[in-house]
């Protein structure tokens, strides 16, 4: 089990951390970046043992200055991040109308990058930053209803 001794920077659109952004974009391509789910009650502990989403166990133990929050990045390698998301995962659920809006749909996710499951006919895109980035990369797909967002 790794240690995770403290916040290496943030994963939070502040330009201070442009550079902390570019080198998890960077990550996110190679599907390297980890992501430790906390409930919201645990942001607040100092010491936790988490489970990242590709199941790595990791032994977190913060300065009494710090203080976890969504974005928080407790680990940053040329070859891996690890980050925290507060509260459950979040979720984009859509569904294509038609065939045509189906491909272009599977494309954009595919070519993006994005992590999604199929559920019959919809695409559960899990989400790892706000969901207006994603839904900015489909706007003409969304406008034109070609693909509906499916509130669950």
């Amino acid at each position: 089990m790794q240690i995770l001794d403290g916040i290496v920077g943030w994963d939070n659109g502040d330009a201070d951390n442009d550079w902390v952004r570019g080198q998890l974009h960077e990550l996110r391509h190679q599907h390297a970046v980890e992501y430790v789910h906390l409930d919201v009650g645990d942001l607040d502990r100092k010491r936790l043992r988490v489970t990242s989403d590709a199941g790595i166990d990791y032994a977190v133990v913060l300065p009494r200055d710090s203080t976890l929050a969504d974005g928080a990045v407790l680990l940053l390698e040329s070859d891996r991040a690890v980050v925290v998301r507060a509260g459950a995962p979040r979720t984009l659920t859509l569904r294509a109308g038609d065939l045509a809006a189906a491909l272009r749909l599977g494309f954009l996710a595919g070519h993006l990058h994005w992590k999604s499951d199929q559920h019959s006919d919809t695409l559960v895109v899990h989400l790892e930053g706000p969901e207006s980035d994603y839904t900015a990369r489909i706007a003409d797909l969304l406008a034109s209803g070609g693909v509906e967002r499916i509130d669950e």
